[in-house]
Formats: structure tokens, C-alpha cells, sequence
């Protein structure tokens, strides 16, 4: 017998899905849900915070300090 397969939360739509290799799509409970998430990394609507360290010095080069 199997062990019943963890069940998830899609992250775009919340629908509950089973974490199983027989999902093509995991996280995701299916191709739509998967490539509007892509979408919106490509649009770049998902951002990664940043911090500014105000004790460094300011650099024209993102990245580089002065």
C-alpha cells in the first residue's frame, strides 16, 4: 500500500492538490494556474524586497560599493 501523497495549497488559485510526481504541475493543480505564476514573474509583478544599508557608501554600479 502507498502512503496517501501530502496534499497542498496551489499558490495561485488555493484549490487543494496532492504533492505527487504524477503531478506534472506541483505546486500547481495544473498547466494554467503554473503559467499565469510565470506570467507574473516575467511581467515582473513579484518583486524581491530590498533593504538599503545606509551605513555603505553609495556606488554608481548597483551592487559594487564606492
Amino acid at each position: 500500500m502507498q502512503p496517501k501523497p501530502r496534499m497542498v495549497s496551489c499558490p495561485q488559485c488555493g484549490k487543494t492538490v496532492a504533492w505527487d510526481p504524477a503531478n506534472p504541475y506541483r505546486p500547481f493543480c495544473s498547466e494554467r494556474c503554473k503559467m499565469i505564476d510565470l506570467g507574473a514573474w516575467a511581467s515582473e509583478s513579484y518583486r524581491v524586497p530590498v533593504t538599503e544599508n545606509k551605513e555603505e557608501p553609495e556606488s554608481d554600479e548597483p551592487g559594487h560599493a564606492a
